[in-house]
């Protein structure tokens, strides 16, 4: 049996997975980040590797972006700083190791998996989206991650889609992460004087009459709608699936995306529209990394 490592470092905790060529999860091992101090994260990694002593055929590698997928380079994200800023992961992680290290973002990583072992496994044309704390997305073809000319394929979250619009963070006014994603949601909420822990105390107002609520909800609905509309006009995918929080938890969410949606394209497209909830855990990530790795495989 070969194996694959796993990898997803995030701000707080970095987890690392052992997953066999079925993409059963056979470990999984989690610790803190260091976000200063890449050496110690990345020492801790190749310990555990070392520690699986299996037949181990590469690394998929998940960290926050933004990143350089062609050189295998973390940029400047807002959760990693000190040496982790414009550090060659891949190639620092790979010359600890012995392996090859493949390094992507999480919505590619997430959408590899769907294609590979969730809703979109019987597609060959697969849109990931996540609606969660941010918009995440990715985009797989023929079981293969579409990275563009530069690797920012599918880097969704600052498409303006509403001119003024509200924003959060380094998010430009009106972009889709500042209208959809639960935090936009929950932020808005809050601004507006309700009080709300998460967008589905938001959602559940909503449900209750409370007009505010119901104005953020359907913004969040209406512009991810048009946002995926114009992905089905652009690419012409065969399913898009929605994951994340907001998509999964709030009762009803996908299925009035999808309707939406269906009034925002051609009459003719309208058999082919199909937005459909994840059906993938939080693991997903993880399994897209392994898959990643074992697809690399000379």
């Amino acid at each position: 049996m070969k194996y694959a490592v796993a990898i997803d470092v995030g701000g707080t905790n970095t987890r690392v997975a052992l997953v066999n060529e079925r993409l059963e999860i056979t470990d999984r091992q989690q610790f803190s980040t260091n976000p200063e101090n890449p050496g110690e994260t990345l020492s801790k990694i190749s310990e555990v590797i070392r520690d699986y002593g299996e037949k181990i055929v590469g690394v998929g590698m998940s960290c926050p972006g933004p990143l350089d997928l062609i050189h295998g380079q973390i940029l400047t994200p807002p959760n990693l700083h000190g040496d982790w800023q414009h550090l060659f992961v891949a190639r620092e992680l790979s010359t600890l190791t012995g392996l090859p290290v493949y390094l992507n973002n999480d919505g590619n990583l997430a959408a590899l998996a769907e294609a590979v072992a969730g809703e979109g496994k019987d597609y060959r044309y697969v849109q990931f989206l996540t609606v969660s704390t941010g918009i995440g997305s990715g985009f797989v073809i023929d079981r293969q991650i579409y990275q563009g000319a530069h690797g920012w394929a599918n880097e969704v979250e600052n498409t303006v889609m509403w001119e003024g619009g509200p924003c959060h963070g380094t998010i430009l006014p009106g972009g889709i992460e500042g209208i959809s994603s639960g935090t936009a949601i929950t932020t808005r909420a809050k601004k507006a004087g309700l009080q709300v822990k998460h967008a589905g105390e938001v959602n559940n107002l909503a449900k209750s009459g409370n007009e505010v609520a119901e104005k953020i909800m359907t913004d969040a609905k209406l512009h991810l709608a048009n946002f995926i509309a114009g992905i089905y006009n652009l690419t012409d995918p065969d399913i898009v699936i929605l994951g994340g929080s907001v998509a999964i938890k709030i009762e009803g969410f996908v299925e009035e995306v999808e309707v939406l949606v269906k009034s925002k394209v051609y009459e003719a497209q309208r058999s082919f529209i199909k937005v459909r909830k994840s059906i993938l855990n939080e693991d997903s990530g993880l399994i897209g990394a392994a898959y990643l790795a074992f697809s690399k495989e000379k």
